[in-house]
């Protein structure tokens, strides 16, 4: 049961810092949501600093789900991964729910740079780019790391535009210029 409440509380605080925003929900919101007691929820989230790191583990543990299930179903060679990316991302930026990257609007709530938030976000984007790195490896590029980068910032920039214009098909834009950098990308065209 100690289990589930932890998760019941997570679950209900990682809801609302998604659509409210981190900085707006606080504690009493997040116990009234939840149902639970305010010891209930400061027995496993002893700060609000807690709950919120907890909540951006549990979004990088479930984005890492999703793109490693999702990349394993395509059965596709290396340069096409790193566009099922883009793809995969064209997925949830479709979401009705969809309400920007959470890493992106952490690290814009709490903008101090030694913030264990702003940490917490970094470490996420340096994950991602280390997978997005490999994929680049695979598909033969010269410099994956730049490549990585480039694609990275692509993606950004879509989830960006598409937080602040819904429908705006900016991640589709961003797809067409992902297939111009990764053929170009190779010895082939070095």
């Amino acid at each position: 049961m100690t289990r589930n409440l932890r998760e019941h509380i997570l679950n209900t605080a990682s809801e609302l810092f998604y659509s409210q925003g981190i900085k707006t929900t606080g504690i009493d919101a997040i116990v009234k949501a939840s149902g639970v007691a305010k010891m209930s929820l400061y027995k496993y989230f002893p700060s609000k600093d807690d709950l919120v790191l907890a909540h951006l583990q549990k979004k990088s543990a479930a984005m890492q789900d999703f793109f490693s299930n999702g990349l394993a179903a395509k059965v596709c060679e290396p340069k096409q991964k790193l566009l099922a990316v883009f793809e995969l991302f064209e997925q949830l930026l479709s979401d009705p729910g969809f309400r920007g990257c959470p890493f992106i609007n952490a690290a814009a709530e709490f903008a101090e740079t030694a913030n264990p938030v702003q940490l917490a976000a970094a470490e996420f984007y340096k994950e991602f780019n280390a997978v997005l790195t490999e994929l680049a490896r695979q598909a033969g590029a010269v410099n994956p790391e730049q490549l990585a980068a480039q694609l990275s910032l692509l993606i950004s920039g879509a989830i960006v535009r598409e937080q602040i214009q819904r429908h705006s098909g900016a991640i589709r834009t961003a797809y067409l210029a992902a297939e111009m950098l990764i053929e170009h990308s190779d010895d082939n065209h070095a």
